[in-house]
């Protein structure tokens, strides 16, 4: 489905409002070293789809928009903070086609940008009246720690043998679902939406991340790296056992489960690794199987964005979004 006019027009105008007020909340403390790195990550933003999160759900209850800016960029100054770790734990050479902070300036210096972006991050709430202070950074710390733990799982199941698929949605839903959740939540909250209605359209934000995330997990093997921004095939590298491990692993045959359990067992840059890996992928039908899962999660999206108390068309951004965001090539 390609995108309208009026929908790409919509985002473009969203990613306009975002870019001038990062401009106008650039760095200029010192020491520079510390925040030359985080005005770099901030500036090569990609899309900047989870500080539009915010202002879609704010805008999407008839909130003020200028109320909700600061904390949309909140989003977006937390989201880059643990880019940056990520990219330090995963030793990743590129983030966005360009050099990571930490390969640019040292893993020391990695660290100290990425808790600075947080501490930042928690600012921008500073100006909301008390009771709504205190709710939106309720929701944005437990996501925080959400995304820790989903992080830690991310870790752990790179050596861990048993891990299972639910074990893996899990992980996907704390890393990458609850932050667009919660994007979506806060705008809502900030907007004045009821209790029922802000929670419909977390549940919608939720599975529209998870099925990101799952197309995340299917481009680092069959996406166009060179647009994606990332080395081919790092997750299976990295022994992550993505959705489609766990496909490959549920229709392989034996001797393939032992080839498969084989190479996720060492980390290894054997080319070998990659070929018998994929080479299994391809004879499972992984592919489909994925692919399906991605557009499962979003009709589920779609079911909780229906039950929300607005008029439909008001909600055709969100539908828009969610395809946008799952037929994307990088």
């Amino acid at each position: 489905m390609r995108q309208t006019k009026a929908f790409m027009e919509f985002l473009d105008e969203y990613q306009q409002i975002i870019a001038k007020a990062i401009q106008k909340y650039t760095f200029k403390d010192k020491p520079e070293e510390l925040y030359s790195p985080m005005n770099y990550i901030i500036s090569h933003g990609g899309k900047r789809l989870r500080p539009i999160m915010v202002l879609m759900g704010n805008d999407l209850f008839g909130g003020d928009q200028e109320k909700a800016i600061k904390p949309a960029l909140a989003i977006e100054f937390f989201h880059n903070f643990t880019l940056i770790h990520d990219d330090i734990m995963d030793e990743a050479p590129l983030r966005r086609n360009k050099p990571t902070i930490h390969t640019l300036h040292g893993v020391n210096v990695g660290i100290l940008s990425g808790d600075g972006l947080l501490l930042k991050a928690y600012k921008f709430f500073e100006d909301l009246e008390p009771e709504l202070y205190k709710a939106c950074v309720r929701i944005f710390t437990h996501t925080g720690l959400l995304l820790c733990e989903g992080q830690q799982y991310d870790i752990n199941f790179e050596t861990q043998a048993d891990v299972t698929f639910d074990d893996y949605i899990r992980m996907i839903t704390y890393k990458t679902g609850v932050l667009s959740a919660s994007s979506f939540e806060i705008g809502a909250v900030i907007a004045g939406a009821n209790f029922k209605d802000a929670k419909n359209l977390f549940n919608f934000g939720k599975h529209v991340g998870i099925a990101f995330q799952i197309m995340d997990d299917y481009l680092d093997v069959y996406g166009d790296m060179e647009q994606f921004g990332k080395k081919h095939a790092g997750d299976i590298y990295e022994n992550k056992k993505t959705v489609l491990y766990h496909y490959a692993l549920q229709n392989a045959t034996p001797e393939e489960r032992d080839e498969l359990q084989y190479w996720y067992a060492k980390k290894t840059d054997n080319i070998d690794k990659i070929y018998g890996v994929e080479k299994i992928f391809r004879r499972t039908k992984v592919e489909e199987k994925v692919l399906h899962l991605i557009q499962k999660h979003n009709y589920i999206a779609q079911e909780f964005l229906a039950k929300i108390d607005v008029p439909a068309e008001r909600k055709k951004p969100f539908i828009e979004l969610a395809n946008y965001l799952l037929k994307r090539e990088n």
